[in-house]
């Protein structure tokens, strides 16, 4: 069973973190995975960085802005994470643009993922239909689960159907916007929080964008099985070392 799968059917709400590889520093990655698992986090989602990041927000952008510069690549990631099963035991998913997995080749990312015990991806610019007629077939091959986003705007259909291709977690976007923290979160959000938890998904939702403290990670995650902090944490790194990541977890999960 793939780790994902197994770490969803914990009686415990999940945290996910995402983070960007190689960003403070180019070799960071690892120390950060590890750093995280120590505290107890759930999942841990890598960015992998890329020029033209259409829905990330400030935060998120500057730090992939500086991975780039410090000289993250598709390779150079690879080549981190080779060991990384090794000393680290939760789900690993890499986060991206399907721009740099086409270049390196589909298929050749999968494999590879495969090999170094990534469990999954989440692609926020592949459409489910594309994904559903040309690369399901190889994602179920390497054993890799592929996350859909849904939005508060995303139909019924379109929800019952990504829900149906799926097997693993739907990636519940708090609201229409870019990524970035605030402060909790309004009616409207939480009403649609509570819609998509009523409709019964057989795969468990987990919430991200706008989660930044323990108001908004309890808050998201009374309708759903988990929530993805970035932002915040991406903030954390950018002024603390990255031995200090167990203060923002439990900071996060009092």
């Amino acid at each position: 069973m793939n780790r994902i799968n197994k770490k969803l059917q914990e009686d415990k709400k999940l945290l996910s973190i995402y983070f960007t590889a190689g960003y403070p520093t180019l070799n960071d990655t690892v120390s950060v995975i590890q750093n995280l698992e120590k505290s107890g986090v759930d999942m841990i989602e890598i960015g992998l960085p890329f020029s033209d990041p259409l829905a990330d927000g400030p935060t998120i952008q500057a730090s992939s802005t500086q991975a780039l510069k410090n000289g993250m690549t598709t390779e150079v990631l690879f080549n981190q994470l080779k060991d990384i099963r090794q000393s680290v035991s939760i789900p690993l998913i890499i986060m991206g643009y399907f721009n740099p997995m086409l270049q390196y080749g589909v298929e050749a990312f999968c494999k590879k993922c495969q090999e170094i015990g990534v469990d999954g991806l989440i692609i926020p610019d592949l459409p489910v239909d594309v994904y559903n007629e040309e690369y399901k077939a190889t994602f179920e091959k390497y054993g890799l689960i592929n996350v859909f986003l849904i939005t508060p705007q995303t139909s019924v259909e379109r929800i019952n159907f990504i829900d149906s291709i799926s097997n693993g977690f739907i990636y519940m976007v708090s609201s229409a916007s870019v990524t970035g923290s605030q402060s909790g979160f309004g009616d409207e959000q939480t009403k649609y929080f509570k819609r998509i938890a009523d409709m019964n998904l057989k795969n468990p939702q987990v919430i991200g964008f706008g989660i930044s403290d323990n108001t908004t990670f309890t808050q998201a995650t009374q309708y759903a099985k988990g929530a993805i902090i970035g932002s915040a944490f991406i903030k954390h790194l950018s002024t603390k070392p990255v031995h200090s990541i167990n203060d923002f977890v439990n900071f996060i999960v009092k």
